[in-house]
């Protein structure tokens, strides 16, 4: 029997729209690789839009969601300023697939998804007039932060901007019980039977010579799951390098960003809006905030503070 169905009606009148699911080849050519794409809720087929990937390569699992809940709302949302948002999965990731896709990226714990992720949006392209190929982003958090970054130093011709949110960019410093699992420990026997262990995991700040779009890294400063010294190491090897580059520090703030989350966001999409769309005009107040909180003061500052932009 039915004991209950959500009524979305006043969802759908405020201009909601459901995302589209799709299905495309892995770099190989064979693999079938499941996505979902978001488009701006006023979207018109006849124009050209940047397109974006949401990124988590895992190993453990995949950042393509496939249920309607709360980690949908911020990727809906980035989608609204102008842009398609696109998630999908990639061979080495989620081992419910199959033990052959999920070890796939044994041993190559920095390159493994990336290929997938840049054949999908080439095939996205093909498919589909409204996407610039000439304008794609990437972005991701933890290990999405570390993946997107990584897309931009090992195809630094065809991701033109990112934004790494608190990436294991050094997996050498982080978890070793996850970092070994899942790309794997050489053993060496000495001359006198002893047994060593060589660790060496590819690092991002090994290729930030190769950067040539825009990048932004942002960590909290008491991150205890991925430690900020992963960031550190990519920014101290882009200034060596002679990289222009920007940094969001946010302070007091663990893996998760805690109460900047929100404020997080919005950088997030600015960073998408200036160097995607062209479009530089956000005044210093981020307006979309000052709008979910009680204004103090004059009438007339009221109405300022409530003043949109986009």
């Amino acid at each position: 029997m039915d004991l209950e169905s959500a009524d979305l009606s006043q969802l759908f009148a405020a201009g909601y729209k459901f995302p589209e699911i799709f299905t495309v080849k892995a770099d190989d050519g064979i693999t079938d690789i499941y996505g979902v794409m978001y488009k701006p809720y006023n979207f018109d087929s006849t124009k050209k839009y940047p397109i974006v990937a949401y990124v988590y390569p895992g190993p453990q699992t995949e950042a393509v969601l496939k249920s309607f809940n709360k980690g949908a709302d911020r990727t809906d949302r980035l989608a609204q300023i102008g842009m398609i948002v696109v998630t999908m999965g990639n061979r080495g990731g989620n081992p419910s697939r199959s033990k052959w896709y999920h070890n796939y990226g044994y041993g190559n714990l920095r390159d493994y998804g990336l290929a997938d992720k840049k054949a999908a949006i080439e095939q996205l392209s093909d498919r589909y007039n409204y996407i610039d190929i000439n304008r794609v982003g990437i972005h991701g958090h933890s290990g999405g932060g570390f993946m997107s970054t990584a897309a931009m130093l090992v195809y630094p011709d065809f991701f033109k901007v990112a934004v790494s949110s608190s990436g294991n960019h050094d997996n050498s410093i982080y978890n070793r019980w996850w970092s070994e699992k899942h790309h794997g420990v050489k053993e060496v026997i000495g001359e006198k039977g002893d047994t060593s262990f060589v660790y060496n995991i590819d690092k991002n700040p090994d290729l930030a010579r190769n950067l040539k779009g825009h990048l932004m890294l942002t960590t909290g400063d008491v991150d205890d799951n991925v430690n900020p010294a992963n960031t550190i190491r990519v920014i101290n090897s882009l200034i060596r390098a002679n990289k222009r580059f920007d940094i969001m520090l946010l302070p007091g703030q663990a893996h998760a960003y805690g109460d900047m989350q929100e404020w997080f966001f919005w950088g997030l999409a600015d960073y998408y809006a200036k160097w995607l769309l062209g479009d530089f005009s956000q005044p210093v107040d981020i307006m979309e905030m000052n709008r979910e909180v009680e204004q103090k003061g004059s009438p007339a500052a009221r109405a300022a503070a409530m003043g949109g932009r986009r």
